[in-house]
């Protein structure tokens, strides 16, 4: 599937790890449809064991409840867990969310474990439309390493792709419309390249269209044409959290990625810890990363084409993350961006520089990886206004060879006509 952009939207897990419910869900997507949505933003995405009967670990603890109740139906699928999601009982699971996501004008997504409830092949399960039960499937051997709600699939046996394609018809009959699959995106071992390709072919047959996502990173840079041609996005770095230091280190996985970014995918840099974050942690917290660090942060996403998810409790963000979030200008480079690359790089400041795809301009990023201010160095830049310049933050003209500083961890994002 051909994309214009990357995908834009919210994922559930930065702010309630996996215990969003709801109610929760619903507060999000309203506030993206009347905030949000004329800007871009469309996804709403649930994340991890929305099927599970999960409690708050004590902190410090793994988020993940080892062997803790899940909610499956008789077929070996997992079903949201009713206390969570109650509008999803008498077996129509996520329909009613995602008809009120879809009544907003948004669009909504899941995130599924790679492989098969192991409490299902433990009692035998039968698969659908197939005499095979899940045991018969299931490879004992491949387990997640943080969450061992399944088992992987043995690709080789007979009901293995078929127990994929009940799983993505059941989330067309649902609606869903997006879905990340979380354990996969590591590709070890010939058969997790064939579970992938697997997936993949179950997505493909189903009755809806829908956006494929690879979790978690990092990839493999040596695979990006294997993850292109399986998936629309792929995270090729483990989620970041809300210290400069994780951020800065970006920098260098988005110069690995150079080039790769394209209308057929897109590498994922991990999702906007941005705004009220770590509630379902026991972490409740406004972002660490100081408004420049952030502006940096979506400047950088931007200019590589990066799918862009936020990942706060929307309806507390602040003023200054919101106009961050709307502004058209920078946004509209996820769509326009071509050819992104680093063009300079010293101990203080790293300059990206991309074209338009659609007229002869060009884009500069200054990035000011230290923490006190530094003036604005015109070397990098091109301009045939003797040094005017369209600032796409504050959207309006300035001269790149004036005294202006920019501020620590800050960026400059120029349009040069």
């Amino acid at each position: 599937m051909d994309l214009i952009r990357p995908p834009m939207g919210w994922n559930s897990f930065g702010c309630y790890g996996v215990n969003v419910n709801e109610n929760q869900v619903r507060a999000n997507a309203d506030f993206m449809a009347e905030n949000l949505k004329d800007f871009g933003w469309e996804y709403i995405i649930i994340d991890a064991d929305w099927y599970s009967y999960t409690s708050i670990p004590e902190p410090g603890k793994n988020i993940y409840v080892p062997f803790n109740r899940m909610e499956i139906d008789e077929y070996a699928r997992p079903f949201p867990c009713l206390p969570k999601f109650p509008s999803s009982g008498q077996g129509v699971g996520f329909s009613p969310l995602a008809s009120y996501i879809h009544g907003l004008g948004l669009k909504f997504g899941i995130t599924m474990m790679r492989g098969i409830p192991r409490v299902a092949a433990h009692s035998h399960s039968k698969l659908w439309n197939t005499e095979v039960t899940a045991n018969q499937i299931a490879n004992p051997f491949s387990i997640s390493k943080w969450n061992p709600d399944m088992y992987g699939v043995d690709v080789t046996k007979e009901g293995a792709q078929e127990y994929y394609d009940s799983l993505f018809e059941l989330y067309a009959e649902w609606g869903v419309d997006f879905v990340k699959v979380d354990d996969i995106c590591g590709l070890e071992t010939e058969e997790e390249r064939a579970e992938a390709e697997m997936i993949r072919r179950a997505m493909d047959k189903c009755s809806r269209d829908m956006i494929l996502s690879f979790s978690p990173g990092p990839a493999d840079i040596e695979a990006c044409d294997f993850y292109r041609e399986n998936s629309e996005m792929w995270r090729v770095a483990a989620q970041i959290e809300d210290n400069w230091d994780q951020l800065r280190d970006m920098f260098d996985v988005c110069k690995t990625w150079m080039g790769k970014p394209s209308d057929e995918g897109f590498p994922d840099y991990s999702d906007l810890p941005v705004g009220l974050i770590g509630i379902g942690f026991g972490n409740e917290h406004r972002t660490r990363l100081t408004i420049e660090e952030e502006k940096s942060m979506i400047a950088l996403w931007s200019i590589c084409r990066a799918p862009l998810m936020i990942g706060s409790e929307m309806n507390k963000l602040d003023q200054e993350t919101i106009q961050l979030l709307t502004n058209l200008q920078v946004l509209r480079l996820t769509e326009v961006s071509t050819g992104a690359r680093e063009a300079y790089r010293d101990t203080d400041v790293i300059v990206w520089r991309a074209k338009d795809r659609y007229d002869e301009a060009e884009y500069v990023a200054m990035f000011n990886i230290s923490s006190a201010s530094t003036p604005i160095c015109p070397k990098p830049f091109i301009s045939k206004k003797d040094g005017l310049a369209i600032e796409l933050w504050k959207g309006q003209e300035i001269n790149i060879r004036s005294t202006e500083e920019i501020p620590g961890h800050g960026c400059l994002l120029i349009r040069v006509e």
